[in-house]
C-alpha cells in the first residue's frame, strides 16, 4: 500500500500584486472617484422645473471620460509586472 500523508502542505503566504500595482490601484480608485463625484449634482428637487445644467459639459463629457480613465489605469495596474527591471 501506498503511503499517504494526512498533514496538509503548507505554502508560502505570497501575496499577488506587489507594492507597486497596490499604488497604482489607488490611483486608479481615485480618478474613478473623481470622475463619478463629478458627475453629481445639476438635478432638481421640483419636478415643475428643469434645470438644463444637467447636460453641461461636466456631466456629459468629462466626468465620464475621466471614469474610463480611472478604468484603463486599473487594467494597467494589474497587467504591471513590477519585477520587470529596466534596461
Amino acid at each position: 500500500m501506498s503511503k499517504t500523508s494526512d498533514t496538509p502542505k503548507k505554502h508560502a503566504s505570497e501575496f499577488i500584486f506587489k507594492k507597486k500595482n497596490y499604488i497604482m490601484m489607488g490611483i486608479g480608485l481615485g480618478v474613478i472617484a473623481l470622475g463619478f463625484i463629478l458627475m453629481t449634482g445639476g438635478g432638481s428637487d421640483d419636478p415643475n422645473y428643469f434645470n438644463p445644467e444637467i447636460y453641461s459639459f461636466r456631466r456629459i463629457r468629462l466626468a465620464p471620460t475621466i471614469v474610463l480613465i480611472g478604468f484603463a489605469i486599473e487594467a494597467y495596474a494589474i497587467l504591471l509586472d513590477p519585477t520587470k527591471k529596466k534596461k
